[in-house]
């Protein structure tokens, strides 16, 4: 009975090891092309375009990314329209300081249809060639904020997605155009807040994921006009920035606590928002000091003939948070913020 049986079961066992042996062969084979590609993709060369006559507007020049970017791409021989949100102040007139032909700062608050419809006329009447376009648009300006959900008001969650959402929505609309016209590029910063969340910080996770979406959403529809957009994903700057400050955040736990429901004063109690006050501050002068991570990445975005869809600069610590986070099971993910 045993040899009948056996020899019943030898072409299972033999379909078995070949589906195994299969399975074995594809999974080198896949891997050697991912190698491959990973190889192709960080050592073969994407050559450089001439800077030469290219020219690009950038919001949020006032401070942080934006200045450093523009002092960056003006050394690199681009005409940069510096849009800065208050031209009165230090940053603006630092950059028209240069007295340069190529450096032109102008009026720009990207939550304003008026101020955005102007910057797009200065735009058109100081290109020198208006009908060949403009090359890039990067879209930095933006705003952060704290607190959770039942602290936070309406009101604060319309103000940061009007900047950071619908302001980068609102630019872009703009000057759609002239970048179609150029088959040039547009530049998204996003936020590594733009692929996972984190708790009290729903108002600017809620903007950073808009962005990424419409990056990608206009991406594709770009594809057949010539036109790149790209998505920048920066980690950890705030020590670089300053879009965080310490006077800020003592205004900001007031304002969420004064604001709060009496509800919700009594089940959380004040002692929970002053630690959050304190885990915030500690906040303010973290991450990296030293900005070029960032403004490489959107140089890179707008010279290299081959650029990559997404950039993330940043350091190695939250590199890896960010591609562990962003592709755990949510359970795990969350297990892990908890705890």
């Amino acid at each position: 009975m045993a040899g009948p049986r056996a020899a019943r079961l030898l072409p299972l066992l033999a379909l078995a090891l070949a589906l195994a042996l299969a399975v074995w062969v594809w999974v080198w084979v896949l891997a050697a092309v991912a190698v491959a590609v990973v190889v192709f993709v960080l050592l073969v060369p994407r050559g450089a375009l001439p800077v030469e006559g290219k020219a690009v507007l950038i919001t949020g020049c006032d401070k942080g990314f934006g200045h450093a970017l523009a002092k960056q791409l003006h050394a690199k021989g681009f005409t940069v329209f510096a849009g800065c949100l208050q031209t009165g102040e230090n940053g603006a007139r630092e950059l028209e300081s240069m007295q340069s032909d190529r450096m032109k700062v102008l009026q720009l608050n990207v939550g304003s249809d008026r101020e955005v419809a102007q910057a797009v006329e200065f735009v058109k009447k100081k290109l020198k060639e208006p009908e060949k376009g403009l090359w890039s648009v990067v879209n930095n300006a933006g705003v952060t904020t704290f607190g959770d959900v039942e602290f936070t008001r309406l009101d604060k969650y319309r103000e940061v997605v009007d900047i950071n959402l619908w302001g980068t929505v609102r630019v872009t609309q703009a000057f759609l155009p002239l970048v179609r016209r150029a088959r040039g590029r547009v530049v998204n910063v996003s936020s590594m807040y733009g692929r996972i969340s984190s708790p009290s910080r729903s108002c600017y996770c809620i903007s950073k994921f808009g962005v990424s979406a419409f990056s990608d959403c206009l991406r594709q529809e770009m594809y057949r006009w010539g036109v790149r957009v790209i998505l920048i994903e920066p980690g950890n700057f705030v020590a670089a920035t300053g879009i965080l400050t310490w006077d800020g955040v003592e205004a900001r736990g007031e304002e969420l606590w004064c604001g709060a429901s009496k509800t919700v004063q009594e089940d959380y109690g004040r002692a929970y928002i002053t630690h959050q006050i304190t885990q915030m501050k500690s906040f303010v002068g973290s991450g990296l000091k030293d900005m070029s991570l960032v403004l490489n990445a959107i140089t890179d975005a707008l010279v290299s003939k081959r650029p990559y869809n997404c950039y993330n600069p940043m350091s190695a610590y939250w590199w890896v948070k960010l591609h562990i986070m962003a592709h755990l099971p949510t359970a795990i993910a969350d297990w892990l913020y908890i705890h």
